[in-house]
């Protein structure tokens, strides 16, 4: 009897998600089987349903925030057992054996396969995946939780720690939303002095709430002059996607100061030569982690309380899902929620 198992597809480039039914398989060499309990719904799932991503296989499932439980390992598969609680985010997989993963450079793997791009993701009951792509979930993390710190937050607590900040120094998160909101509880609980930026007074209380030590109103101060004012900032994580706010934070940052560059971004962003000279500045793209970093972020955020802002959804609401999320109307992350196995 075959048996199957509800998962979204994206047939082309730019078509509607829709439920389908796929085939269960048992996992190849090195690979397991995740029985999918959640899936977060990045803004980076739309670049993968557009077609834009090189490497995606059409039709395709999206989804690279999962969060499950191992149902299936198949041979050379070391360390994971049946029923292990594990995460899975952008990086599926890395060789080991290029160029880049023999220095330990495994985020550049020249092989590397993106989750529900080069192979179907997390918006799916089941998920197959190498073993390289799995890091563990603690056991006071829910599925819902640990979904979105599977790339979101592996994002900000990653990019922060090879940061050149310590505790003590100013760090400004540009943006509170499904990236900003992380980013800010991350840096308070790694002692920073944390600067929460956005747009308007409508977040101050709750950038405060989350853990900010000051907050700037974007549309009414001099987001430069108030960085400028508390020392200058050490870094300037920006998750914003408008390019002016984020080129408005360079004459903010403190000598040896870091721009993060972390939001998925096709405009070119106004800093001049000048403006890093005179701060001996960087600007710094960081790729989100592999898997153990994964783990480390999941870890961190279990011992600190750390937790993102969701809205759990049902699979079969998927489309509705991640139309909020591509008109930004959802509470920072939609998580999408799979049944509990028996």
């Amino acid at each position: 009897m075959t048996v199957t198992y509800r998962s979204v597809e994206v047939s082309q480039p730019g078509d509607a998600l829709r439920i389908t039914e796929r085939t269960v398989r048992e996992p190849g060499p090195g690979e397991v089987r995740i029985r999918v309990l959640a899936c977060g719904v990045c803004h980076s799932d739309s670049q993968i349903a557009a077609g834009h991503l090189p490497g995606t296989v059409f039709p395709v499932t999206p989804g690279h925030e999962v969060a499950g439980q191992i149902d299936a390992i198949g041979a050379g598969v070391e360390e994971w057992q049946i029923g292990d609680r594990v995460a899975v985010g952008w990086f599926g997989f890395y060789c080991g054996s290029c160029y880049r993963c023999r220095r330990g450079d495994f985020v550049h793997c020249e092989r590397s396969k993106v989750t529900g791009a080069a192979f179907p993701g997390g918006y799916a009951e089941m998920l197959v995946v190498h073993q390289s792509g799995l890091a563990r979930i603690p056991d006071t993390l829910s599925a819902t939780d640990a979904a979105p710190l599977a790339c979101a937050g592996v994002t900000m607590f990653h990019s922060l720690r090879e940061s050149g900040a310590r505790p003590g120094d100013v760090v400004a998160i540009l943006g509170v939303g499904g990236l900003g909101h992380l980013g800010v509880q991350f840096a308070a609980k790694m002692g920073f002095v944390t600067v929460a930026i956005a747009r308007g007074n409508e977040k101050a209380d709750m950038a405060m709430q989350l853990g900010a030590h000051h907050y700037i109103d974007a549309t009414a101060d001099d987001v430069a002059k108030k960085l400028r004012a508390l020392g200058g900032a050490r870094v300037v994580a920006a998750t914003a996607t408008n390019p002016a706010a984020i080129s408005a934070t360079v004459d903010g940052l403190a000598p040896h100061g870091e721009l993060l560059t972390l939001a998925v971004l096709g405009e070119s962003l106004h800093v001049t030569p000048l403006q890093l000279i005179n701060s001996s500045g960087t600007v710094h793209g960081h790729p989100a982690g592999v898997a153990a970093d994964i783990e480390d972020t999941l870890e961190f955020a279990a011992v600190h309380g750390i937790r993102p802002w969701i809205e759990p959804m049902p699979l079969h609401e998927a489309a509705t899902g991640y139309d909020r999320m591509m008109r930004n109307e959802a509470r920072f992350r939609v998580v999408l929620t799979m049944p509990q196995p028996a």
